[in-house]
């Protein structure tokens, strides 16, 4: 490994979600190594790859990966690429720690942008129910404490942020990051 290879993470958005739009995680992770990635690693089936580039930023990588996987899938799937030290920091972050031990009921969105002032402001009037959320630089945080899926407010922070993201639950992103850690290692 030389000193310039760095860890990333991929994070896709919209596959494997309800029998639609399939891609199995082996060939997710032949299509990064055929990419010219090393040390790729997959994480559950939504599409979470760890893998290694020896050029490139995470705005460029993902470029090129959306465009490579269009081609080779025929549909587009938005992915957020980040390196090993933003999941650092988005674990250090972590402004609700009391929760943090129950992993189903925290996520992270890892989000296109940072909101503006007005866009944060539009969906805190929306979060009325038990839920709360912090937005700090392109990361919301949200305890939903009956879950994602029993959450209306959840399903509100697309459509009233209109920020593209894509969400992980706390156990999800604690075992990306593990995954980095080793991969850097």
């Amino acid at each position: 490994m030389s000193r310039k290879d760095r860890v990333f993470v991929a994070l896709f958005s919209g596959i494997n979600v309800g029998g639609n739009r399939i891609v199995k995680m082996a060939e997710l992770r032949s299509f990064f190594e055929d990419l010219g990635f090393t040390d790729v690693a997959t994480y559950v089936q939504s599409g979470n790859v760890v893998f290694r580039a020896k050029k490139g930023d995470a705005g460029s990588l993902k470029s090129e990966i959306e465009a490579a996987f269009e081609r080779k899938w025929g549909f587009h799937s938005r992915i957020m690429v980040r390196d090993a030290g933003w999941f650092e920091c988005l674990v250090a972050d972590n402004p609700y720690p009391e929760v943090a031990g129950e992993p189903t009921k925290l996520h992270a969105y890892a989000l296109e942008r940072q909101p503006t002032a007005e866009e944060t402001a539009r969906l805190a009037e929306k979060c009325t129910g038990p839920e709360r959320f912090e937005i700090k630089g392109d990361v919301l945080y949200l305890h939903a404490p009956g879950g994602l899926g029993k959450s209306v407010f959840a399903n509100l922070i697309p459509r009233t942020l209109k920020v593209p993201g894509t969400a992980r639950n706390w156990r999800s992103v604690l075992a990306l990051l593990e995954m980095a850690g080793k991969a850097g290692g």
